[in-house]
This record gives structure tokens, sequence and C-alpha cells, in this order.
């Protein structure tokens, strides 16, 4: 059936009434209305909504979920969508988000309660993903516009998005094409409809024309605000997550509980030691417990003075600070064989405070169970009793003190509470070691540990071990026991090919989480080529997806080849392509890192108990959260929290944490903050509604959404 809004707008002067909001001025004192700073998301579980839901839950935005395919959903009606509270009317959700311009069925009484909310309120409304048509303000894309593929697309941030609601990108905004195969993005691109009010905020070139069509832009009619997308996306995409900060800011007025923020850390582990290299013949790592090989001798990889110029070089031409994770006994070493003398440790010392630094134990030892390298690969020894021998209390207490009294004694400047172990060690590691250490946690607080590294593939979400909250770490695909790129491109080889290409046949034995490469890379060419790129997509996802967690390398990967370089400066200079001044790459230490992942924990555990209310009064701002907790938001520039200045500048606006004491926050927003006028109508406004398209509709082309591929 043919979809209009028609029917919709007649109700909506009846609506009006039912919402219970007095005829005239929405200004004057006694009728402005209280917006709760909350969402409203209905969705038809396509993956656009769901992109969105999953950028508020991230930011830690509260939002209401509906979803239009569950059997005795919540029912969508002026009721549910808006009340009284101390005689002032109560608008329940400060923006709605549907799944296409209009998900009903024609004449449905839940549009009309929307379409007369929004104009009641002034809420603006985002079609995730609609087809272009005139009620969303667009030509059909028959006539002059494009509905396909925009796998690999350079979009563009237009004038008025730029001095809108996407200004804090640099202009472009690529779309992905990872797969000459897999079709990734569909989109509809299309001029405004005559006659219409359509501001396109990003566009691209429609194939086959001089024009550019829209992908997202404003249509305002009859009262009411749209934020019109006409592409296909899930949250993973790039061209969603450089979009997802507009979109959430458009649709809140830069007013909004939680906060974005794009967090770039980089650790780089086993500073002042060596590390074993893989050996290309035997498949293996001499040195390391797994391999068994008579003909096995180690052969090292340590960083040189030379290594360390360069590392301060690229730290100042980026802007970036490392942080390097230290094991002392590795210059100890060092200059015992080599007559007292150990220059890579004299100038990582002389330019220490080039970088920020993290306690990695004194010799590197494991300190979980006690390992049995008799098999391969290894477990954990046993005492006659059958139960499992664990490293010591004292000898994992001494492995943090004296490391840590030898970056003292190095004059490193060091955060004390601290701490990444050796390969994570005394933290649970499967198959082997199914708990953590029991005397992990009193050897922390022994050492006064606050914050303990873990690996992010295996141990993901922060915890409690003792005194100390884990602070997870991406581990890159840049492999530790590498220091040239045919070595790295070797071993990758072995790991992600077939045992009938030559391959350890790891990826086949585990499809669930690994995929096999087609071919073995050329040694050659293969890490700049494939791995560097890949490596470089993945960590730039992380940044893009206000995730703080740090990503960790070796030092061996900033010697020799240096290869940890070509993805580092690819994700830095890859963002600085997208992003605005006004957006930098957020570098924090691990204990800050540590501290945000711990405020999210505690926001995320209040919002969903329901202890958080929070609303928005003409230019005053009020949240009620319990004591003790620190409230996240997001407001325009100029905001004032009890009479100081609130937040840190990001993106255009300011975000912060505030910690609510047994009084509500309350916040006082700038009058270039001002809300937008509310049209209190009390009379049915039909014809203004109603928008009839610019020509017929041509034979076979339905007036809905149709399906497009996604990825």
């Amino acid at each position: 059936m043919k979809r209009t809004i028609r029917t919709t707008a007649l109700t909506v002067g009846a609506l009006i009434a039912a919402l219970g909001i007095p005829a005239g001025s929405a200004h004057a004192d006694s009728t402005t209305p209280r917006i709760d700073l909350r969402v409203l998301i209905v969705s038809d579980g396509g993956p656009s909504t769901d992109a969105i839901a999953a950028e508020l839950t991230a930011a830690g935005t509260p939002y209401t979920k509906i979803d239009l395919q569950q059997s005795g959903r919540q029912v969508i009606d002026a009721g549910f969508l808006a009340d009284t509270v101390d005689g002032r009317p109560r608008a329940k959700f400060q923006a709605v988000v549907l799944p296409n311009d209009n998900p009903f069925a024609a004449g449905s009484p839940e549009m009309a309660a929307l379409a007369a909310y929004e104009q009641t309120y002034a809420v603006p409304q985002v079609d995730a993903y609609t087809y272009a048509r005139p009620e969303a303000g667009l030509q059909y894309p028959v006539y002059g516009g494009y509905s396909g593929s925009v796998d690999g697309v350079q979009a563009t941030v237009t004038a008025a998005g730029e001095a809108g609601p996407f200004g804090y990108l640099d202009g472009t905004v690529p779309f992905e094409d990872n797969s000459p195969t897999v079709g990734e993005s569909y989109a509809y691109l299309s001029t405004a409809a005559a006659g219409a009010d359509f501001t396109p905020y990003v566009d691209a070139p429609i194939p086959g024309h001089s024009t550019r069509g829209s992908l997202v832009g404003e249509y305002r009619h009859d009262g009411r605000r749209e934020l019109v997308v006409t592409f296909v996306y899930n949250q993973y995409q790039q061209q969603f997550r450089l979009l997802a900060r507009g979109i959430v800011e458009w649709m809140t007025g830069g007013v909004h509980l939680g906060a974005s923020r794009n967090y770039f850390a980089v650790h780089v582990d086993d500073v002042f030691a060596a590390d074993d290299r893989w050996n290309t013949e035997l498949n293996c790592t001499p040195g390391d417990v797994d391999c068994t090989d008579p003909d096995a001798t180690p052969d090292t990889i340590r960083m040189t003075p030379a290594d360390v110029d360069h590392a301060t070089g690229w730290e100042s031409s980026h802007g970036f600070t490392l942080d390097l994770a230290y094991n002392g006994a590795g210059s100890v070493d060092q200059r015992e064989d080599n007559n007292g003398v150990d220059a890579l440790a004299d100038k990582l010392i002389a330019d220490r405070n080039q970088f920020r630094w993290i306690n990695h134990t004194y010799t590197h030892a494991f300190l979980g169970c006690v390992q049995n390298t008799t098999v391969v690969p290894w477990k954990c020894a046993t005492r006659p009793d059958g139960s499992t021998q664990w490293v010591s209390r004292t000898e994992i207490s001494d492995e943090i003190a004296n490391n840590l009294a030898w970056g003292h004694t190095a004059g490193l400047p060091l955060q004390s509470d601290e701490l990444v172990t050796g390969e994570h060690s005394g933290l649970k590691v499967l198959p082997q070691q199914t708990v953590d250490n029991p005397n992990l946690a009193p050897a922390l607080g022994d050492n006064h540990i606050a914050w303990l590294g873990s690996d992010n593939s295996r141990d993901p979400a922060q915890r409690q071990v003792g005194p100390a909250a884990t602070v997870s770490r991406y581990p890159m695909n840049v492999f530790y026991n590498a220091g040239h790129a045919a070595e790295q491109v070797d071993e990758y080889n072995w790991i992600y090919t077939s045992r009938a290409q030559g391959g350890s046949g790891i990826c086949e034995d585990n499809p669930a989480t690994s995929t096999c490469l087609p071919a073995p890379l050329d040694t050659a060419t293969g890490y700049t080529d494939h791995i560097v790129p890949l490596e470089t997509q993945i960590a730039l996802g992380h940044v893009l997806a206000n995730d703080p967690k740090p990503h960790f390398i070796h030092q061996s990967n900033l010697a020799e080849d240096r290869i940890a370089y070509p993805v580092l400066s690819g994700v830095l200079n890859g963002y600085a392509a997208l992003f605005a001044d006004n957006t930098p790459v957020v570098n924090l230490r691990m204990k800050d890192i540590g501290t945000e992942l711990q405020r999210r924990t505690a926001w995320t555990a209040a919002l969903q108990a329901g202890q958080v209310s929070a609303y928005r009064i003409g230019d005053t701002v009020t949240v009620d959260a319990p004591s003790g907790v620190a409230a996240s938001a997001t407001m325009p520039a100029g905001t004032t929290l009890a009479g100081s200045a609130f937040g840190q500048a990001y993106a255009g606006g300011v975000s912060g944490w505030s910690v609510s004491a047994d009084a509500p926050l309350t916040f006082t927003l700038p009058t270039s903050a001002a809300a937008p006028s509310a049209t209190v109508d009390a009379g049915p406004r039909a014809e203004a509604t109603a928008t009839a398209p610019d020509a017929p509709l041509p034979a076979g082309v339905l007036e809905q959404v149709p399906y497009a591929p996604q990825s």
C-alpha cells in the first residue's frame, strides 16, 4: 500500500490537545516544557537503528528502544510520549530515531502521535535509513538521482554540514570498500524535492551526472525537523563511525548525557630487554617454551640508541607520546655482559621525559602457575596431591618491587601504581590456567598497585584483582618476535594459511576466530600491501569507537626495520586527514584510561538501574545521579556548572565528568544554545503537512524503503 503522511497530519491538532499542551506561546515561564534527556529509538531490526543505539550505549547516553517486530510491544501514543510533572508539560524524549521516515502503515495513530509530539515540543527526528522520496524532502532517485552501491565513494561534508553538526570533520567521508566481491554500502543519492526546505549536510557525486546527491541532510516541514539518511550502514563501518557523533549532536542539539572522544594509546613492552626472534626455517621462536627443536638457538632483537632517536622524532612529528613498559633486568644483564656498557639504557634514560613509563616487572618472569615445559603446549605443574603449583606471593612481589626500585634509581618518571606483568601472567590464561594466581592479588596489595594491564583478546572487561582494576589492552598483530618485515610475513603466513599451503593450519582448526589467507603473502611485499593496511584499519576502528583501551606492541617492533611505525603512522595520519583540529586524538596514560573505564562502568550501572534523571527547562539542565557517581555529559561551549566553566573542549562542544554530592547538578547553557521554538497550535494542519510528489510515481517504483544489500 502506498504510504504517505497525509493521514497523520489530519490528526495533529487533536493530538496536541491530547498531549495536554496549552495553546499559545511555549516560552512563557509557566508553560516552558521540561525535556527529558533521553532518546526514543524505534527499531525494525535493521542495522542502522542498531548502529545509533550502539553509539548511544558507548557514550553513556540513555535511550528507550521499541522493537516494532516484537509482539506485545509498547504502543506509541500521547501518554507514552509526554505528560505533566509538577504542573509543567514534560516531553519524555529529546529526540526520536526511526528506521525510516515513516515505518508505520498508512493512517497509523502511532506515527500521528510522533508527528504531533515532535511538532509540539520541537523534538527532532532521525530517519536512520530511508528511501529518497518527496515525503523525506527528496526527489525520487529515478529523476536524475542514483540507487546502488557506494563502495569506495568519497563523500563530502557540505558547507552547511561543516557549519552545523559535522564541523568536527575535515571534509571527506570515505566509504569502505574492503572486498571487490561483497557489496558493503547501498545508497540513494538525490536532490531536494521541488519546494522542499532541505539542506544537505553530506553529499556525493551522482554517477552519470554533474550534480551531487544528499546522503545526510535536514528536512524542515510543518514545524518538524528530520535528519534524512539515505545510505545503509552498520555500527562498525568507518563511514558511520565518522558521522555518528554528528547524528547524535544534531538530534540532541549538543545537549545530552554521555560523551564521546577518540582515543589512542600505544604501550611498548619489554623495553631494556631483548625479544627472541622468529626462526623462518623452524617455524617457531627459539627461546620460547613451545620451541623445542634441538637446533633452536635463540637470536634476540633489541633496540639501539638510533632507534630511540627515531622514536622521539616520530613522537614529535605526530604530537604523540608512547608508553614504555620496561624490564630493568634487561639493562642489568646487558651491562654484566658488556663490561658495564649499555648504550641503549643510557640513551633511554637521557630521553626519559619524552616517554611515559610503566612497570613491566624486573625480569619478565611468568607469574601464574609454575609452568611444566616438558610438554607442548606447556601446562601447569602440580603437586603430588594434584593441586596447582603457583608462583609465590614473595616472587611476584619481588618482581614488582625490584623493577620499581630500578626505575626510580634511573630517574624514570613513573606512576608507581601502574603494572603490566610479563605476558599478562598471573591473570588467568586459557586453556592451561583457568583462574588468576591466588598469590597475585596479595602481591599487588603489597606494592600498592591500582592499575593492572590485561590482554583484551582474553580478558576484555575491566575487573578487580585485589586492590587493582584491570586495563585491557588490544594486541596489535605486529609480532613481538619480528624485527624485520620479512620475518613478520613469514610468521603471519604460518599462522594464517592452511596446511596444504605450507601453513600451520591454525586458521583451519579455529574457523570461528580466524580466517585463512587465500594464498601466502609475498615476504617482500606482504607486510606493506596486506598487514599494514589491515592492522591500521583495525586500530583506527578502535579509535573511532570511543574506546579508550590502549594497544600494545613490543620494543622489537621499534628496532631493525621498525615495523610498527607504518601502522602507527597510518592510524595517526589517517585520523588527521579525517578530523578537524578541534577533535584531536586523546592520548592518555594507563591510570587515566583505567579511571575512565571505571567511571563508565559506574555510570552505566546507574543508568541501567534507573537511578539517573536529567532534563532541560529553557537554558537550565538538571542532572540527578547517585551521590558519589560521576555523571557524564556533553554541552555546548560556554556552559557553566555551579558558576564555573564546565568540561573540556572537544569537537566543538564541551564534555566531562562531574561528581554529584547530595544535590542535583545544575548546568546553565549559553544563550547561543537556546532551545528550538515549539509551535503550539490547537488546529489541524493537514494541508501544510501533506507533501505531494514532484511528478507521478513511475511504474514499478514502490513508495517505501526497499531491501538493500548490507554488510
